[in-house]
């Protein structure tokens, strides 16, 4: 059994501070949780920025910071910054090609400007247009394959967010038209309302999809979410969990931060017999290059 990167989705988009005081709002607050889930075993952490009120954010300057506090903590810790921020539609109710209030549509360079500027080595990519909840995610062709040329022109690994089938059939096209270089790495991404369903046949059905030798991981939302660590490292894949995904320790008990989430992912990895990758091995096993700027500080 080769070695799982457990990666920490410390905060996400979501309004989860209506339901939780835990979940990490303001820089200090994300890169504490990104640096304590470090501690308790996460080789990687997925960052999602929020402004003042809570609200998520694409502002560069709160990522800059969210960076420069990870790496002025000498910990070693492998980036991943999203970029599914600005796909949002809502059509208005008269007039459907006019954005309601809501939407946060925008350009792909809009979309990837921090990734560009900090280069980390990780930067999620979401594959695919779907419903989302209750709004739905516009991920055309062309703007998935403008971000992946930016990202990687600066050094960053795509990691490709997948939602159902459709999502693996179309990455695949794209490694297969050279717009996604290398050995890709895929993240299975179930139990969203509008995609695959955290269900065991649903991950093995999307995993049989896979091109051979990929490099994916997966995660469900919710109730699922240790359910699916359990059954991805069983299946030889990496894990992920996080505030972004899942609030809760158990039932009806709020997780007091991510590292305690992280600690119950470690317990289910060692208990499967499996062994966690650092931060420096999970660099070598996704083949990531050594990223420079604010990110890069954090390579040994």
């Amino acid at each position: 059994m080769s070695k799982t990167i457990l990666t920490c989705a410390v905060t996400g988009a979501g309004a989860y501070t209506e339901k939780s005081r835990h979940v990490p709002v303001s820089p200090e607050q994300i890169a504490g949780e990104c640096i304590a889930a470090a501690r308790a075993g996460a080789a990687v952490c997925h960052i999602h920025v929020r402004d003042s009120s809570g609200a998520p954010s694409m502002e560069a300057a709160l990522y800059r910071e969210v960076a420069e506090r990870i790496r002025a903590s000498d910990t070693d810790l492998v980036i991943n910054l999203t970029t599914g921020a600005g796909a949002r539609y809502i059509p208005d109710k008269d007039d459907p090609l006019t954005p309601a209030a809501g939407s946060t549509l925008t350009t792909p360079e809009v979309r990837v400007r921090h990734v560009v500027e900090l280069k980390p080595e990780i930067c999620s990519l979401d594959i695919g247009t779907m419903n989302f909840g209750r709004h739905a995610v516009l991920n055309t062709p062309a703007h998935v394959a403008a971000m992946a040329e930016m990202v990687q022109a600066v050094g960053t690994k795509p990691e490709l967010e997948v939602f159902d089938v459709g999502h693996i059939d179309h990455a695949r096209r794209m490694v297969g038209e050279g717009i996604i270089a290398g050995n890709p790495f895929f993240q299975i991404c179930l139990g969203v309302a509008g995609g695959a369903p955290a269900t065991p046949e649903a991950l093995i059905a999307l995993k049989s999809f896979l091109p051979p030798d990929a490099h994916w991981g997966g995660f469900g939302v919710s109730a699922a979410s240790l359910p699916m660590v359990a059954l991805c490292v069983l299946l030889g894949g990496h894990v992920r969990v996080g505030l972004e995904d899942n609030l809760y320790l158990r039932r009806g008990e709020l997780a007091p931060g991510n590292a305690a989430l992280v600690e119950q992912a470690v317990d289910i990895v060692s208990k499967l017999g499996g062994q966690l990758a650092t931060a420096a091995e999970a660099r070598e096993i996704l083949e990531l290059k050594k990223a420079e700027g604010v990110a890069g500080a954090l390579c040994n």
